[in-house]
This record gives structure tokens, C-alpha cells and sequence, in this order.
């Protein structure tokens, strides 16, 4: 056996350590008693825990060196995971319990004491690196965490540390999660022999999407079924696939059971994110897109958690209403689009949490890819008066918004002035449309950058002017946005709307939602 000499001359504590390891591995190991096997497990636990504290401020204070330069490696990542001889995922995590030692105090404490383990660290860690990282996020404090930590396993720790991030950066989680959503992939590659490779990567939504489409099918079915795990996915997917071409439909509707509090479906800063079957927490944008058409079931609950109430599980847009929205709109109304009804979900243009109501004055028909782009993706849409529905992409650099200013009008002027050149809108089928007249004597190529989602309704129908009195405006960052809500309407121009919040939601009975939604007509 070669052993790798040290560079460098070793404390005579770490000398001290590393015979005492000789000496304890050479401690007798047969006839244990399973209550000495217990107690030797924790002690050992205890020990390795420690001296990853003590590997973990080393790490931390060599990344802060040239040494690794010097050595030709290309970072200190790079160094350690080299002659450390670890994954970069572990290097990563011991630099960035090391770096944020100070930040965590009592946490590095309990672990000294035995009440948490270094894993739980670890997570607080990289949660504390995640929002210190963010341009948006509010101020971390581990309080919440440790005592968390004192209490959840590992594996429940990880899934909470999600929400906290939710809770104290929503905008930074939703860019996180919409960065992951645009670097799906699928890649095919035939082979000579006529079968086929598939190398893909999808988000957690997609992944539970998929999940949920394929488990059903991916049981084993009936005597004899010796298939593996991965081969009766195979087999689930090509069944699915060859279904919906003989038949056109899924062989059974799959549905992402989504669980929600009402605070996530409002979008209120602070809340937890949306907990998803097969996933990961996703964000308040994601609830709200899902909860726009899907099935919604009222739960409520006690402080302590325990179910006191379970509502009926109604359908947000009933089946009289789709059908008179998919005969309105035909497609998806997103211009050059042509995503049949079929294959479009029943978007929201004030959300239906924020008072909007499930009327066809409040509803266009939006295939699923620019559905997500309304929600998550930021951007908006405008109305014409002439039924004309234009887009508005996600904040431009340097471009006025709402809620950047107090009057939505003053932010529509400030947008069209700071436009090089007008852009003519895009036009749907049907009759050609004029482009809709200057805003306030100013050339508008484009409606002003509004913090939201989709703010128009799809055609001048009648209801259109219940929209509420202007709110305030608010800070930019966090998912509790109060953007103006009164229509810009300057005579038959462009009408802008924008979020509106029902004050009287905080008053309804209902903190939780489990919603059965059905996701199946994605592009």
C-alpha cells in the first residue's frame, strides 16, 4: 500500500489524533454485545463530526490562500478534492460550513454537544451561503433553523431549509427555479441498431410532472412481472407515448397534487413554497400558475397541525366556462401561437386569490410554455382596445416599472420615452389591427414593464372596469407586491392592469389548499 506523505510538518495534536485512530482500529471487533455496537456508533459519530468541524475551518482558511495556484491546481476546490481525495459536492460543503462558522455559533455548539449532527450543519450552511448570495434576500438569522435542526431528521431538515429560503427570498427562489426550467434538455441519439438513447435533465416541476405520468404505469403488473425498476419505466413511457397517438388522450390523467397555505397562493412575503408530490418546494409563482385551472380542495387546520376541515374539491374553471373561453379564443391567445384549446390552460389575468373572478372577462387561454412565462417567467400581458394582446418581457434593464413609481400612468410615459424605436405589435389571426395610438402624446412601442402577471383581459367584454381603486406602491423584491391596479386607459389606447390584492381573503377561514391539478397539456 502507498501512502501519500504530508507536504508540510503536522501539528503534534493531529499527530496525536491520527495514532489514536491507528490505535482504535486495532481494538478487538468480534463478540459485541448490539447495545456496545449503539453506544460505539454514536461515539464514532460523535468523534467524525468533530473532526469535520476541525476539516471544515481548515478547508476554509486554505481557499483563502494562493497555495493551490502554486501547486497548479485550479482553485482551492480543485486542490482539495484532488488530495483530499473527495467529491466536489463534500468540498464544497466543508469550505462553506468553514466560511459561515462564525455566522453559526450555537449551531456549531449543538454540534459539539451532540444535539445536532454535522450534516444538519451542513445545511444551514449552504442555506446561510444561498441568501448572503442574493441581492434580494432578507437578513439570515439561525435561530429558526437550529431549532429546526434540534428537532427534524437530516432528510426533513433539507426540505425545510427550502422553504426558509422561500420565506426570506422569493424572487431569488423563483429565478433559481426559473434558471433550472430553461435548461431542460432531451437529447435522442439513434444507434446503428435502430434503438435510441436518451440523455435529458429536467427541473423538479418537470420531473414531477413526468413522475406523475409514469408511476401509475410503472408498477408492477399482474404474475410473473420480473421487469426491473427502470425497465417497467421504459416500458411506462412508450406506453404512454403510443396511447396518446392511437387514442389522443393518456391512458389515465395524471395530477401533481400540489399543498399550499394561503399566504404561498397569494404570494404574501414570508410564506413557505408550494409542496409539490416527486419534488422539491416550488415557488408562489408556480402555485399560482397551477392553481389558475386546477382542482382546488379547502383544508383547514389546526395550529397544531391537525386537520379540522375538508372542503369539496372544486374545479376553478368549471366545464360551462372552459368551453365558452376555448370557443372565444380557439388557441392560446400568445401572439404567433397557435397551441389549440385543447393543449392551453385557463389563465388568470387578476388571479383568483387576489379577487380576480372566473369569468370570461378575466381569462384568456394560454398554451402551458407561455402560461409559465406569465407566472415564473415575469413577463406580462396588454390588451389593446381593439382585443390586440401584446407582450411585455420580464423587467428590462433600465426600463420604468409600477411599482418603481406611484402613478401607473407616469410609469407608462416613462417606459415609452426610454424606447429607441416603436415596435409594431404582433398580430393574431384575423383582420389586420392598427397599432394602438401613442400613450400621453409619446410614441408607445411597448406597455409599461408591470411587477406581475398577465394584465389584460383577452377581449373588450363587458366587466372589465370592476377593477379596484390604485394601491400603493411597493418594494421590488419579495413576493408581497402591491402594484397599481387602476387600468391605464388614455383614450383608445393600451389598457394596462395590474395585481390586485382582495382584502377580504385575510379574513376567510381557510390556511391551507391541497390542490389536484392536472398538468397534462404541456407543448
Amino acid at each position: 500500500m502507498v501512502v501519500e506523505e504530508p507536504i508540510g510538518p503536522l501539528h503534534p495534536a493531529v499527530e496525536a489524533v491520527l495514532r489514536a485512530i491507528d490505535q482504535l482500529r486495532q481494538r478487538p471487533r468480534s463478540h459485541r454485545e448490539p447495545d456496545a455496537l449503539t453506544a460505539e456508533l454514536r461515539a464514532l459519530r460523535r468523534g467524525q463530526d468533530l473532526l469535520e468541524l476541525e476539516f471544515a475551518a481548515t478547508a476554509a482558511q486554505f481557499s483563502r490562500t494562493e497555495e493551490y495556484e502554486e501547486q497548479g491546481s485550479v482553485s482551492p476546490i480543485d486542490w482539495i478534492r484532488h488530495h483530499c481525495k473527495m467529491s466536489s459536492s463534500a468540498v464544497w460543503n466543508s469550505v462553506a460550513v468553514g466560511e459561515h462558522l462564525a455566522e453559526l455559533p450555537r449551531s456549531v455548539e449543538a454540534v459539539e454537544s451532540g444535539e445536532i449532527g454535522y450534516a444538519h450543519l451542513t445545511l444551514m450552511a449552504r442555506t446561510a451561503e444561498a441568501l448572503q448570495g442574493s441581492s434580494t434576500a432578507a437578513p439570515f438569522e439561525e435561530t429558526e433553523l437550529l431549532e429546526k435542526a434540534r428537532e427534524f431528521s437530516v432528510g426533513r431538515l433539507w426540505h425545510f431549509c427550502h422553504h426558509l429560503r422561500h420565506a426570506l427570498d422569493p424572487e431569488g427562489f423563483t429565478a433559481e427555479q426559473k434558471r433550472a426550467t430553461e435548461e431542460r434538455s432531451l437529447k435522442l441519439s439513434p444507434c446503428e441498431d435502430g434503438t435510441l438513447l436518451l440523455e435529458g435533465w429536467l427541473d423538479s416541476v418537470g420531473g414531477a410532472a413526468l413522475r406523475s405520468a409514469l408511476e401509475p404505469l410503472a408498477l408492477p403488473h399482474g404474475d410473473h412481472d420480473e421487469r426491473g425498476r427502470e425497465h417497467r419505466n421504459a416500458d411506462a413511457l412508450v406506453e404512454i407515448m403510443t396511447h396518446v397517438q392511437d387514442t389522443g388522450s393518456l391512458p389515465q390523467r395524471p395530477h401533481l397534487q400540489v399543498t399550499a397555505s394561503l399566504d404561498t397562493l397569494r404570494g404574501l412575503a414570508g410564506s413557505p413554497g408550494g409542496d409539490m408530490e416527486y419534488s422539491l418546494p416550488v415557488s408562489a409563482e408556480t402555485v399560482q400558475r397551477l392553481a389558475c385551472d386546477g382542482t382546488i380542495t379547502r383544508v383547514v387546520l389546526a395550529p397544531e397541525s391537525v386537520v379540522i376541515d375538508v372542503g369539496r374539491a372544486r374545479r376553478v374553471v368549471a366545464g360551462a366556462t372552459r368551453r365558452a373561453l376555448s370557443a372565444r379564443d380557439g388557441h392560446c391567445r400568445w401572439p404567433h401561437c397557435d397551441r389549440p384549446a385543447s393543449w392551453s390552460d385557463a389563465h388568470h389575468v387578476i388571479h383568483w386569490s387576489k379577487g380576480g373572478e372566473t369569468d370570461l372577462s378575466n381569462m384568456v387561454l394560454l398554451c402551458h410554455r407561455h402560461h409559465w412565462m406569465a407566472h415564473e417567467g415575469g413577463w406580462q400581458l396588454v390588451q389593446t382596445a381593439e382585443g390586440e394582446v401584446l407582450t411585455v418581457p420580464p423587467r428590462p434593464p433600465g426600463l420604468a416599472r409600477a411599482a418603481d413609481v406611484d402613478d401607473p400612468v407616469e410609469a407608462a410615459r416613462r417606459f415609452a420615452q426610454q424606447l429607441s424605436s416603436p415596435i409594431t405589435p404582433p398580430r393574431l389571426a384575423g383582420p389586420a389591427l392598427s397599432p394602438p395610438p401613442p400613450l400621453a402624446g409619446q410614441p408607445l412601442s411597448s406597455p409599461p414593464a408591470f411587477s406581475g402577471q398577465a394584465l389584460s383581459s383577452p377581449s373588450p367584454l363587458a366587466g372589465e372596469g370592476r377593477v379596484g381603486a390604485p394601491s400603493e406602491a411597493a418594494p421590488r423584491t419579495g413576493a408581497d407586491r402591491r402594484v397599481a391596479n387602476e387600468p391605464v386607459d388614455e383614450g383608445a389606447g393600451t389598457k394596462v392592469l395590474g395585481d390586485q390584492t382582495d382584502s377580504n381573503l385575510a379574513d376567510r377561514p381557510v390556511e391551507h389548499f391541497t390542490q389536484q391539478l392536472t398538468p397534462a397539456r404541456a407543448p
